[in-house]
């Protein structure tokens, strides 16, 4: 052990202590630092997040373990009157569909304590809507339920018995329409018409060309389509094949002009011909192949390019 020898009258110097400053923050504390929430906000959220964990998992565990569903219910219970209850409900997504209805279904609860929302009920019922096509319901603690909405597009009017009502794509029944309000879209007509929604579509992708002349389209004798085109025609399908019999009407179409030509109606049920008519019944003619010789194209007066004028066909049938 050294010592130190003291002159008389000296006074013992005491050692010099180094004062530390502050300690620095941890990158955690930078980052929180950085949030737009303050200490006590995030405090109560990770409070929250623990609590409805709990009281979740607490419910769940009381269930496996035979625990009556009271007591379940007790905890759940609690976390709410800590605070952890619905009072807020945001919803995104909605365009068309009843914002009030979704509301409702949100807030059909026994209980609105966070760990007692059932969310997979909420997304069932939802989902009974023809205008969602789909759901996802989370929770945002401490009080929020959070609703986001995919809903349908409409692609058509179905008209069935005089009533009228919005589809989408898939024939699934949207909303009914009113007569004196009907939307730019397609007509489909006739019983079962809606049904027949997803093989019409691919009918129509047989002749995109044909598509946007199309205004209405007859589900006739649940069998078989008439297509009306704006300019005033009907065409008549076969049962069989109407995609591929489409496509041909609208070969022949592009090659010589047979749509807004004065023509009533064109019938290709027969595949071997295709059969045109004017309002006169008397004036019904045979339409031959493109691959026939073709003469100039069809005028008001006159029949298709091609037509067999000895060729008449008797009654519409």
């Amino acid at each position: 052990m050294s010592t130190r020898t003291l002159k008389r009258g000296q006074v013992p110097r005491r050692p010099t202590v180094k004062r530390r400053g502050p300690p620095k923050p941890s990158r955690i504390d930078r980052l929180l630092a950085k949030l737009p929430v303050g200490e006590t906000t995030l405090r109560r959220a990770a409070t929250g997040v623990m609590l409805t964990a709990g009281g979740v998992a607490a419910v769940i565990g009381a269930t496996a373990l035979g625990v009556p569903a009271w007591a379940g219910e007790q905890l759940g219970e609690a976390a709410g009157r800590a605070g952890f209850r619905v009072e807020q409900i945001e919803i995104t997504g909605l365009h068309r569909m009843d914002r009030m209805s979704v509301y409702a279904v949100a807030l059909d609860q026994r209980s609105r304590a966070m760990p007692l929302v059932d969310l997979a009920a909420v997304r069932d019922k939802l989902l009974r809507y023809g205008w969602i096509a789909d759901a996802h319901v989370s929770r945002r603690l401490p009080d929020t339920l959070l609703v986001d909405i995919v809903e349908r597009q409409p692609a058509a009017v179905w008209q069935d018995q005089g009533r009228l009502t919005l589809i989408d794509r898939d024939g699934v029944l949207l909303d009914p329409v009113d007569r004196d309000a009907l939307p730019d879209l397609p007509r489909i007509i006739g019983p079962g018409a809606d049904k027949r929604q997803p093989a019409y579509q691919a009918l129509l992708a047989a002749a995109p060309s044909l598509r946007s002349r199309v205004r209405t389209a007859t589900w006739v004798g649940d069998r078989r389509w008439d297509l009306q085109f704006a300019s005033g025609e009907t065409l008549k399908l076969p049962e069989e094949g109407a995609g591929a019999a489409l496509a041909d009407f609208a070969r022949r179409d592009a090659a010589h002009p047979l749509l807004g030509r004065g023509w009533l109606s064109f019938d290709l049920r027969d595949p071997a011909k295709l059969v045109a008519r004017r309002p006169d019944p008397a004036a019904a003619r045979q339409v031959a192949d493109p691959g026939d010789h073709q003469g100039p194209a069809a005028q008001p007066g006159g029949a298709p390019p091609g037509a067999r004028a000895a060729a008449t066909v008797a009654g519409e049938g």
